[in-house]
């Protein structure tokens, strides 16, 4: 028996491929599938059954693109009606795969149709438990995603979760081994630990969720502190149960355009262009009205965050050689509407004359002489665990996540210096700012993290561990 964790984390996502005597299961694979069916012709092994937790939210799974060109069937527990094919199982069903077997652990309250897969070795011992979004290491999944199709206050699906959890999961015995389909960073959980895989005995101790004295006081510690999820998180559900457009079909519409193909087709479409190239590269220079993102980030969950459509027509600018890669990332959380990419990256752009812009970007050291000279206000766009934990005196939180909300606040005329961790949200920041006609404003290069070498007055540093507990 082998059990191998593909862990993606610029998602934090884990899917998981198992093989046993020449049979294998994959469970929540991403999009792109050629890296599992290299897998199995690796391993001489057939594919027999594609497991699927839940109906995800924050990425389109890779379980119908699989299906098709393997001939696995996609399987649900119980209560999933997905709008193709797929094994409904029943709780506690068993599948066979080698020699040993997957038993399926109803477990609603994330979604009502979540299921975790326990599995039993060959000599018949409980081993492995895929949690899905259920339980995570030190959270479990958010109870507020499947109130609209569950007709169901995010209360009641709280309690729900809390039976799953002290019914069907705390009875397992402690060696078990857990691997939850997220970790540390996902919008899925509010505290959720860096590690990807746990015993289930130290969840027992260490997880706040398993460690309530009623159900009562489980519901109201889950539901407190909730944020808002991704816009785009009900799309990507809509896509993981009724179906969506072939990966392969998705890349074969790549098209490379050159500078005046580029324009034309940004003007006659209203295409978004995402510029996915390194903040310090698009802040000395980009096309006008483009937002940057860049791949060397969190990129995809960011997509998601800030432009929210999937459906949005979108223009890419990239490093020579990342297109497919970009595209790639976006198709993930389900932005396939690629109109093509710019030939020749931003440096075809200039040399063709055409107009371009730039990003008022300034060291952390011009940054500190500034403010000593004048009166400045600061916005510091980390999130806000991240500014409680420290942040510069006088400086006002406004999270990126939030800047469709607070950016109507700004006063055109008043100017302000704004900065995140590193410069890649404060680039995202900045682009989005200019395109809607913002201006007076400075962004520090290098973020908190170059301004903690100046000698600018700062809050004592606060543990952010500490701080999500307050604030949970």
């Amino acid at each position: 028996m082998k059990i191998e964790q593909i862990y993606t984390g610029c998602l934090a996502q884990g899917a998981y491929y198992i093989t046993s005597a020449g049979e294998a299961a994959i469970i929540d694979p991403l999009r792109e599938t050629q890296p599992y069916i290299s897998r199995l012709k690796e391993d001489e092994a057939e594919l027999k059954y594609i497991f699927e937790t839940h109906f995800h939210a924050d990425f389109v799974s890779g379980h119908l693109d699989l299906s098709h060109k393997t001939g696995a069937p996609i399987v649900y527990g119980p209560t999933a009606n997905p709008d193709f094919e797929a094994i409904i199982a029943e709780d506690g069903q068993i599948f066979k795969i080698g020699d040993i077997k997957i038993k399926v652990l109803h477990t609603p309250g994330h979604t009502l149709e979540s299921s975790c897969y326990l599995l039993i070795d060959e000599n018949g011992i409980e081993k492995v438990l895929f949690s899905g979004d259920t339980l995570f290491l030190g959270d479990v999944g958010r109870p507020d995603l499947a109130q609209k199709g569950a007709n169901m206050t995010q209360e009641e699906l709280a309690g729900l979760l809390y039976d799953s959890l002290y019914h069907k999961i705390l009875p397992l015995h402690d060696e078990i081994i857990v691997y939850p389909t997220h970790g540390a960073g996902s919008a899925c959980g509010k505290n959720m630990q860096k590690e990807t895989a746990d015993t289930l005995g130290n969840q027992k101790r260490t997880n706040y969720a398993l460690n309530q004295k009623d159900r009562e006081s489980f519901i109201k510690e889950v539901t407190d502190g909730l944020l808002p999820p991704p816009a785009y998180f009900g799309m990507n559900v809509m896509m993981n149960k009724k179906g969506y457009s072939s990966f392969d079909k998705v890349l074969q519409g790549l098209h490379a355009l050159v500078p005046e193909q580029f324009e034309e087709i940004a003007e006659a479409s209203g295409a978004l262009i995402l510029d996915v190239r390194t903040n310090r590269d698009f802040a000395k220079g980009f096309i006008p009205q483009s937002v940057n993102i860049g791949l060397d980030g969190d990129f995809a969950p960011w997509v998601g965050a800030l432009i929210a459509d999937v459906n949005q027509p979108i223009l890419l600018v990239t490093e020579k050689g990342t297109e497919e890669e970009a595209v790639t990332r976006l198709s993930r959380v389900g932005f396939d509407n690629i109109l093509g990419f710019l030939e020749g990256s931003f440096e075809a752009w200039e040399k063709s004359g055409k107009e371009t812009d730039f990003v008022n970007r300034i060291s952390a050291e011009q940054f500190e002489t500034e403010i000593k000279e004048k009166e400045a206000k600061i916005i510091d766009i980390r999130k806000e665990s991240e500014y409680h934990a420290e942040h510069i005196h006088e400086a006002y939180s406004k999270p990126l996540a939030y800047i469709n909300e607070w950016i109507s606040e700004i006063e055109p005329a008043e100017h302000f210096y704004m900065h995140c961790g590193s410069g890649y949200r404060s680039t995202m920041a900045a682009s989005i700012l200019q395109a809607r006609g913002y201006r007076n404003f400075t962004e520090v290069e290098g973020g908190f993290k170059a301004i903690a070498s100046t000698g600018i007055s700062k809050s004592d540093f606060v543990c952010q561990t500490k701080i999500l507990n307050k604030l949970d």
